[in-house]
């Protein structure tokens, strides 16, 4: 709107005119040159009549002053209309400051719009003050004019062309005026709309004054409120790190604690299996095998076993069937035939804990072929949950209490290990490819000058971290096992598994480390030479198989002997297998020892064999064990 006002300002500027008054005795009436489209009036000859003088006197009364236009100073130029300003892109809602600054830009515009036009309005009336003073001028010339018509009559003639012209320019000046009027309104309803528009940005401008204002309030608010979190997360914090502190004091406590209660219960411990009958076998007579109560009757776990058996030999010399005799064994649980694999490993659990804490730990299940040792340390097949080994479920226990110690500050890290030991020689399960079955690579050797750990050369250490790799070893271990037929089972085996976890804990935060192994032993089959000879060309191999079996056994067995009985001399490396589990036998370890039995009273021989060897490790006792931190 203002670009389209500035033509018709210029137009209204030019339109002022000035009438100078003549000398006494003048008679022509003259005018002030014009600018902007305004053309001179003539001169009016000095000689008029009396309708001559009559006629001017009315094209001046009828004349309307025109506002004065000031003179333009010589060297200037025109101003150049103003261009409207390109409006700002709209800001988004939340800048509230950049609204306001725009608002006031806005404003300051249109107040200088404003003075502006005041400016040209008070112009126009100073014009119209000065027309009106000609006006006044022009009154008195025409009374002159008057008092000089009487004389001018005689030239009224030769003025009545000039007559004709001053008439019509008296009428262009009419009409000019009238037009200038026109713009007048015009920028008076502009200065209208103006302070209309004026009114309305100043209620927007109060208006987002009192929303600055309330959003000022709310960020101090705000900045209150997180002032005050900022001092209970301070706080939080605080307390957070003295509980860290009491949780890891009571985390010591615990595993002394737990140390201690598995010291009560002994470092050498003994459980006894009885596998059911399978479909097939023979059941055996009542009270073959019994499982007396213990002394809170029933509801105590059973502790002890009742083995019958009959001596033929003695019946036969007196003529008369003698009476059965019966061998009563006492170990630290009796696990009857119906007990199922989550019921052993609940017992165990809580020494599998005790490899986390540093100790070192060592199971291991000892019985003739066919009690059940594999399927109690690895499970049976199908992967069936129901029937998982201590293996999948130790290591799973262990991943889980490792996750559970994570927000403590422990870190764990789990290297698995497989190998067998058969004829005294080393052979790694879970080897691949071209090493597959190649034993004579495997050595045991220490870990490095003056170290105490010992190590299988090219062998595979697997780091470990969750079940599914777990099962994939045990799954490669299984078909690498070496396996025969004997009298005693169609699929015995003829070796020692020995599977070895090196776990290893940091707590960085307290620069506390603990290592420990934990060693899980699938013992070859403890029966004597005789039950388990089979007839054929081939029973040379499998005697010197069941040679070297029996030889580690009884190395074993002397191993525990010397170890309770504190003896100088400890004879490890009389066997691969002791020599092996050097550091989870000894002193500083503790270790678990499931014997397992056959329900069958045809195996009540080496059943009879087994359970004495179990009584008399159950006898040991080794020294306090010590965890291996640093």
């Amino acid at each position: 709107m203002e670009e389209d006002l500035e033509p018709e300002k210029k137009r209204t500027r030019g339109l002022g005119t000035k009438v100078a008054t003549s000398r006494p005795r003048a008679t022509a009436l003259t005018t002030v040159p014009q600018t902007q489209g305004q053309t001179a009036v003539p001169k009016v000859p000095r000689k008029t009549g009396p309708r001559c003088s009559a006629a001017i006197a009315t094209v001046l009364k009828n004349q309307k002053p025109g506002p004065a236009v000031p003179a333009q100073k010589p060297g200037t130029t025109a101003a150049p209309p103003v261009v409207g300003r390109k409006k700002p892109s709209k800001r988004p809602a939340w800048d509230l400051k950049g609204q306001l600054c725009d608002l006031n830009a806005e404003l300051k515009c249109c107040r200088e719009r404003t003075q502006m036009l005041d400016q040209e309005n008070q112009q126009l009336r100073n014009q119209l003050r000065e027309a009106q003073q000609q006006a006044t001028a022009l009154g008195t010339e025409r009374r002159t004019l008057e008092e000089e018509l009487a004389r001018m009559r005689a030239q009224a003639e030769q003025g009545q062309q000039e007559l004709g012209n001053l008439s019509t320019r008296v009428l262009e000046l009419e009409e000019r005026l009238g037009t200038q009027e026109g713009l007048v309104q015009e920028l008076q309803k502009e200065q209208l709309e103006l302070q209309e528009e004026r009114r309305g940005l100043a209620a927007q401008l109060e208006e987002q004054e009192r929303r600055l204002q309330a959003s000022e309030a709310a960020l101090s608010g705000s900045q209150a409120e997180l002032a005050s979190l900022r001092q209970e997360a301070a706080a939080q914090a605080d307390l957070l790190a003295k509980r860290e502190e009491r949780l890891h004091g009571l985390e010591m406590e615990r595993r002394r604690l737990h140390n201690q209660l598995q010291e009560l219960k002994g470092n050498v411990r003994v459980f006894c299996r009885v596998r059911p009958v399978l479909p097939g076998e023979s059941t055996p007579p009542p009270g073959f095998l019994l499982f007396p109560s213990g002394p809170s009757g029933p509801s105590d776990p059973p502790t002890r076993l009742s083995l019958s058996r009959s001596d033929e030999r003695r019946g036969t010399l007196s003529g008369a069937p003698a009476a059965p005799t019966r061998h009563d064994f006492s170990f630290d649980r009796v696990f009857p035939p119906g007990s199922g694999q989550d019921e052993v490993f609940e017992e165990i659990s809580m020494l599998v804990q005790s490899a986390l804490d540093g100790y070192p730990v060592c199971i291991f299940a000892y019985g003739q072929t066919g009690s059940g040792k594999t399927f109690t340390m690895e499970g049976g097949p199908g992967g069936d949950p129901q029937v998982e080994g201590l293996i999948p479920r130790a290591l799973r226990h262990l991943f889980s209490v490792a996750q559970e110690l994570s927000g403590q500050g422990w870190t764990y890290s789990f290297v698995a290990s497989y190998v067998e030991i058969y004829n005294e020689t080393v052979r790694d399960l879970l080897a691949t490819g071209t090493r597959k079955g190649h034993g004579g690579e495997c050595e045991i050797r220490r870990a490095g000058p003056g170290s105490e750990e010992l190590t299988v050369t090219n062998a595979r250490y697997v780091p470990v971290s969750c079940e599914r790799e777990v099962e994939a070893l045990l799954h490669l271990a299984r078909q690498n096992r070496a396996v025969a037929r004997t009298a005693q089972n169609e699929r015995s085996s003829r070796s020692h598994s020995v599977f070895q976890l090196q776990i290893s804990g940091e707590h960085a935060g307290r620069g506390l480390q603990c290592a420990a192994p934990l060693s899980l032993v699938d013992l070859a089959g403890s029966e004597r030479l005789d039950p388990g000879l089979a007839l054929g060309p081939g029973e040379r191999e499998r005697l010197r198989e069941t040679q070297a079996i029996n030889s580690s056994l009884s190395t074993l067995g002397l191993v525990i002997m010397a170890l309770s009985n504190k003896e100088s001399h400890v004879p490890y490396r009389n066997s691969k297998l002791t020599y092996l589990l050097q550091n989870s036998l000894g002193g500083s370890a503790k270790m678990l020892m499931f014997v397992n039995i056959s329900p069958l009273e045809e195996n009540v021989s080496e059943s009879l064999n087994s359970l004495r060897f179990a009584s008399k490790v159950n006898q040991c006792v080794i020294g306090t064990a010590q965890a291996n931190r640093k």
